[in-house]
Order: C-alpha cells, then structure tokens, then sequence
C-alpha cells in the first residue's frame, strides 16, 4: 500500500476557508487525483477532481467555492474550500492514482474531519 498523508482539516465558521493537503511518497508522481466527502448518514460523495489530462471536476454543491489542484514538485494534491456552509462538514478523504517509476497505484488518504460550525 502507498501511504498519503493527508492535513489541513479543522474547525472552521461558515463562510470561513480550509485548505486540505494530501501527500503522495516523494518517490511517486500524481497522475489524477479525488477527493470524496463523507457525512453521517450519507453515502460518499465525489466532490472535486483531476484527470490525469488536466480536466477538473466538481459536485454541483461545491463548483465555484472549491477547487483541486496539485504541486507536482512537492507530490501533494490539494484541495481549497472557501465560503464553507454547515453542509460542507464531513470526513474528506482524498484518492490519487500515481507511479512510483513503472508502477501505477491507486492510494487512499487516511481522511480527515472537517467540522463547519459557529
């Protein structure tokens, strides 16, 4: 199994802003990346994305406040939330499709409490 490391979660008040990270070995490339959310009693959701091609994309309920990128020097993903809502709590976990030299993985975050509350 490839270890991701993911941080930057927390307590935040609405309309506030987190910004999660995700780390992929520094041995390792990121060739796509997801991040998914889970709240109680919910069924996980996709919340924002990037194909290995560039293309993003993002659930309904967060397009325009998140956005996923990556930092191919650091191997970390990211994903940015601003204008944060009660909604947006959840558990997010992120997914990365990556190589380490000729080996293509597919790896899973720990997850990580994002708790949106005044």
């Amino acid at each position: 199994q490839v270890p991701l490391v993911e941080s930057g979660g927390g307590l935040v008040q609405p309309g506030g802003s987190l910004r999660l990270s995700c780390a992929a070995p520094t041995s390792s490339s990121i060739n796509a990346i997801a991040w998914y959310r889970r709240s109680p009693g919910k069924q996980r959701e996709l919340v924002a994305a990037m194909t290995g091609g560039g293309s993003l994309e993002y659930a309904d309920s967060v397009r325009g406040r998140f956005t996923v990128s990556k930092d191919d020097a650091k191997i970390t993903a990211y994903l940015q939330m601003t204008s944060l809502k009660f909604e947006d709590t959840a558990v997010y976990y992120c997914n990365i499709e990556g190589a380490i030299s000729t080996w293509v993985y597919d790896a899973w975050g720990q997850g990580i409490q994002v708790t949106v509350s005044s």
